[in-house]
């Protein structure tokens, strides 16, 4: 058996106030990485666009959805604008399996319960933008929200924060993504070659820097709510 064939699986968990560019960064590692792939959320909303079922979501009614949660099917799942989403525990396994880095784009309270379900397999990252003024003129450089509803989004991004700083693994500054992403990979690198019990002290070395203790967090530790 290949190197390459046994490395172990490993579920990357992205996390980040919206506006901190976790979308493009998760993007980016799966394009550079053959075997990571996105994980795929089942979720009681419908679809839009030119959104396709099994591709973009797994789109499932609120009953279906129940069904799932009393099964024990879903590991981790949670309500947002009263929508639905989980993800499903088969796909988790699936994946792990198959010596893949499953990558997940979601909230805290997601990323919370697949480390408390999957805790040897779960990496947290919590990513970050350089700081709040950043996350601000990111936010009203989309051009899509009202002022009033910009001020509400940061509002919660301070609260994301304070639970990513507390309760997250690693905490990545996302000031430019290409130095962001190479963090990334090591930091990813760092944590597969434990699984794989061949630690590896270059990336080990490198990824102490972005453990939540150490982490330079520019503002941020000072600006979220205790």
């Amino acid at each position: 058996m290949s190197s390459e064939a046994s490395r172990p699986g490993l579920l990357l968990v992205l996390s980040a106030p919206s506006g901190a560019g976790k979308t493009t960064l998760a993007r980016r590692f799966v394009q550079r990485h053959g075997d990571a792939t996105f994980s795929i959320s089942a979720t009681t909303r419908t679809s839009r666009g030119t959104e396709r079922d099994g591709v973009d979501y797994h789109f499932v009614t609120p009953e279906r959805f129940e069904a799932l949660v009393a099964d024990g099917a879903l590991a981790e799942w949670a309500e947002v604008h009263g929508r639905r989403y989980g993800t499903l525990r088969a796909t988790v396994d699936g994946s792990l399996a198959a010596g893949q880095i499953a990558v997940f784009d979601i909230d805290v309270q997601g990323g919370a319960q697949l480390k408390a379900a999957y805790p040897a397999q779960a990496l947290t990252v919590f990513i970050l933008p350089p700081d709040e003024a950043e996350l601000a003129r990111r936010l009203r450089g989309r051009s899509t929200e009202s002022e009033a509803a910009i001020q509400a989004r940061l509002a919660a991004a301070r609260v994301e924060v304070a639970k990513g700083l507390a309760g997250y693994e690693y905490v990545l500054l996302n000031d430019e993504v290409e130095e962001a992403l190479e963090r990334l990979e090591l930091i990813v690198a760092a944590a597969r070659a434990r699984l794989a019990g061949r630690p590896d002290q270059r990336a080990e070395s490198a990824a102490a820097r972005w453990r939540r203790e150490a982490a330079p967090c520019g503002s941020w530790r000072a600006a979220t709510p205790a």
